[in-house]
Formats: C-alpha cells, structure tokens, sequence
C-alpha cells in the first residue's frame, strides 16, 4: 500500500505501533483453513479511544489471512479487542499511537453548511466529478493511462463501478478478475469471493487516494451479462458487508448505492435493506446516495447524505435543494460526445454552460466523455484518454468556487433578467448569463458597500477586471456574447 493510505511504522519511544490521522490502521491475523472462510468464520474488533467505541468488520483476504482495517480519527493512544468465533483468532489485543495527518491529508469529506461539501478538518471540497465506470476493470495498460489522464487534470471525484460493465459496443470486454469464484457458464458462487478482484479494487481506489480524488463507489448496477446484479437480498447484504469491510478505511470513499437504481426493478424495502447494511456496517460513516433513471428515490430518508441526480432539467437544482435541504450534484446530465445516442453528444460549449448553470443554481456537476474512438475506448466507460475541450473549462470554474466566501452562498435566479446568480448577501454576487448574448446587465448590489466588477468570459477562460467601484442598482456594458458571468466583490 502506499505511504498516503497505510502508514503503519513503529514507534519506538512507547513501544505502539503508529498511524496518522485518517490513515489505515489495518491488522492481520491467521486463520485455520475452513471450507468456507468468507462465511464459517467471522471476525470483529472493538476500536477505543477515551470513550468512543467503534466495531470494525474483519475480511478474509486469502491465504488464511483474516484482516481488520481502521480509520482513527483522534489523536492519541487507541487499543483494540478482536473477536472471532474462531479460538485462534478470538480474544487477541493491542494498541497503537494515531500520529497528526500528514501535508495533504484533510481527513474525509462531509457534508459543510448544509448544500456544500468539506473535509474534517474544515477545508471546503468543491466537487467537479467524471465518470469512468467500468475503468478498473480494463487491462493494466489502460488503467495506468486513465491514472495518467486523471493526474493531469482537476477532476477530484470519480464515479466508478465495483462491478464489471456491459453496455454493448462501447464496452463488453471481460474483466481481468471476476467478483465470484465460479463462472459465467457454471454460475457462481456468491458466497466466495475473488480476493484477487478485490485487491485488484483497493489498489484502484489507493491509487485515487494518492491523487487526492474521491472514490466515489457504484455498488450495484443494471448493465450486466454476468448475473452480478441479479443476487439474493441474503447474498447482496454478504457483498456489501464484504465491500464495506475492505473500503471503509480508505478516506477518500462514497457510497452510491447503484447506478440508475430504479432500472434494476427492486422494491424501496429492498433499497432500505441494503442501507441500513451499510449504516451497520461502516464505522467511517461515508457520504451516501443512490442514483436514479426515470424514477425518483425518496431524498428525504435519513440515509442519503446528498443527492446524486440524473437530469438535463438543470432549473430543479434550487427547488431541490429546498426541498431536501441537503446538496444536490448531477452526476449525469449528459455527456461530452459525438455518438449517436442523444445521452453523449453535447458540445464542449453545452457541456461547460451546464456546469456553470448548476453552480449558480445552488449545486455541482459531473463530467463524462463519449468521443468515437477506432478501438471504442470511451472515457465514460474505460477510462484512458481525455479528448474533449470541457475539462479546462471545469477547472477554470474549480479555480472560480474556491475563490468564493466558503459558507453562506444562495442562489438566486432572477428570470427577468436571464441571469443566474448566487450570492453571499452583501459581500459576495457571481451572475451567470448562459448562452444569452446580451449587451449590458442590470446588477442589484447593496448600495451600502463598493464593489469590485470582474467580467467572466467562461469559455475562454479570462477575467478583466473593470477600472473603477460600483454600488446599488447599476446597468454596465458586457460583451455581446455568450457564456459570460460578472463578479462583484466588497473592495
């Protein structure tokens, strides 16, 4: 593992062992070969620290080895009890030292004043996403180019599938590991995992880590020739566990329950089921969501911690957020693209205007790319490379968010004038005109204050800043284009 992910060094001076905060405390123990060691044996362990308690599920991980990973989240001596119903594993102990986080380590990210995101430690996360599916289950070549491409870019969260994708020409390659022991013609076993295919996964989302992007896991999803999606409530909930068990250590993870969830046809219950395992079954207490086709889950259940929507209808962010008082990101309002499907051809232009509207509107975007390619090497689906002219562009309003008051931020969209606007009241107002291209803007700014005028052209990615001061109601002259925003601050 990497040094970001699992830090586990001796410290010398009290005789424990050490991790940093937020860092991967991970245990190993050996077990007695059983017929099946995912199932006969199961092991836990008691995490203390002054007076939290937290109980941590162990995993087989191969070769008789039973693992317990753990992300502490105090400073300062912690001990621990495992327990098994295994007598060579039961009853054993320890302790270790948590160490402060090292430069970069900001601990996970939550949810922060209400509709935003930030980490533990208080520095804001603003969410600018893409979407590679299926791109851990691509040959290693791909992989490490897709890591590449990621690394050169702002992207700092990643929707992912754990599960293998099928989705036609565009992908319909078979893995290099399978989640099960068994076979596709066979059939398999779901209650004996592929250890190889989930190591295969923690190193992905380890490498992810190190590159300070967010993880953001799809658990179940419909587009699948394997069976995978088909599995008992019983046989679910023991690859959850599983799932949960192996990532749940890992900082930098989000659960998103499934993938256009209402296309796989379970029932709400069904849903809750699985919840509910996952709310018993991570200490770390990650962000949570569920996606959606044509159907609509119900936000408002405790267990959502934001929404992750699927819509070109970018005017409900506001009521949205209204209405569930949580943040709202769209994880799907189409793609960047040239193929023939009216889901992946947006222009770079479409593509950058809805990330901005969404942003303005009270919420956050994400990206996906769907170019032809000779070997149908798509983004969206395989990763690899980026060939789009949006990323830029998102970074370039990345740069714009983190420049904004870190809290108190509301939008307001005023339909007389076409723009979108979001403001801190009094200090802070960035207008958004779209794709309008207007000659001048009629501003409302407190009359009490002077403000400093920036025009925005978003497109191509520059900020003139106007040579004098303005207060209360104003109309300035703008370029006669579109994609342009104004930013007022106090001077």
């Amino acid at each position: 593992m990497g040094k970001l992910t699992f830090i586990l060094v001796f410290f010398f001076s009290m005789n424990l062992f050490a991790t940093e905060k937020w860092g991967i405390f991970e245990i190993e123990l050996k077990g007695p070969k059983v017929d099946n060691p995912f199932t006969d044996i199961w092991v836990t362990a008691e995490f203390k620290y002054k007076n939290h308690l937290y109980y941590v599920d162990g995993f087989y991980d191969g070769n008789q080895s039973y693992k317990v990973r753990f992300m502490p989240e105090f400073e300062g001596k912690w001990t621990y009890t495992i327990k098994s119903n295994n007598s060579k594993i039961n009853a054993s102990s320890g302790n270790f030292i948590c160490t402060p986080p090292a430069s970069g380590n900001h601990g996970r990210v939550r949810v922060r004043d209400t509709f935003h995101f930030g980490y533990d430690d208080g520095t804001p996360f603003y969410p600018v996403g893409t979407t590679a599916y299926a791109w851990i289950h691509q040959d290693n070549d791909l992989i490490k180019e897709t890591l590449n491409t990621l690394k050169e870019n702002t992207f700092n969260k990643l929707r992912m599938t754990v599960m293998p994708k099928y989705y036609g020409r565009y992908v319909s390659n078979e893995p290099p590991f399978y989640p099960f022991e068994g076979s596709e013609q066979n059939g398999w076993n779901r209650s004996k995992f592929n250890v190889d295919f989930f190591k295969h996964l923690d190193k992905q989302v380890e490498a992810l880590l190190n590159l300070n992007i967010q993880a953001d896991i799809i658990i179940f999803h419909p587009y699948d020739k394997w069976g995978f999606s088909k599995g008992s409530i019983e046989e679910n909930q023991l690859y959850i566990k599983y799932l949960v068990a192996r990532l749940s250590a890992y900082r930098n993870v989000w659960w998103s329950m499934a993938n256009e969830y209402d296309i796989m046809n379970k029932p709400d219950s069904e849903w809750k089921t699985y919840f509910e395992t996952i709310l018993q079954s991570d200490p770390s207490n990650h962000l949570k969501s569920i996606h959606n086709g044509k159907g609509w889950y119900n936000h408002s259940s405790s267990w959502i911690t934001h929404l992750s929507v699927q819509t070109p209808f970018l005017e409900k962010t506001q009521s949205w957020r209204e209405t569930y008082n949580k943040p709202v990101i769209n994880d799907e309002f189409v793609y960047e693209g040239n193929i023939p499907f009216d889901w992946g051809n947006l222009t770079a232009e479409e593509t950058v205007l809805r990330f901005w509207t969404l942003y303005t509107r009270g919420g956050y975007g994400t990206h996906g790319e769907t170019y032809e390619h000779p070997k149908n090497i798509l983004w969206w689906a395989k990763g690899g490379k980026l060939y789009g002219k949006s990323p830029e562009r998102i970074a370039f309003l990345h740069q714009i968010m983190k420049e904004a008051p870190n809290v108190g931020l509301v939008p307001l969209h005023t339909e007389w004038n076409k723009a979108m606007e979001l403001h801190k009241k009094d200090e802070y107002y960035l207008f958004y005109y779209g794709n309008s291209q207007q000659a001048s803007a009629i501003l409302h700014l407190s009359k009490d204050k002077l403000y400093t005028l920036e025009l925005i052209d978003t497109w191509n990615m520059t900020i003139k800043k106007l040579n004098k001061l303005y207060s209360g109601t104003i109309e300035i002259t703008i370029p006669q284009k579109p994609y342009m925003a104004i930013r007022a601050r106090i001077n």
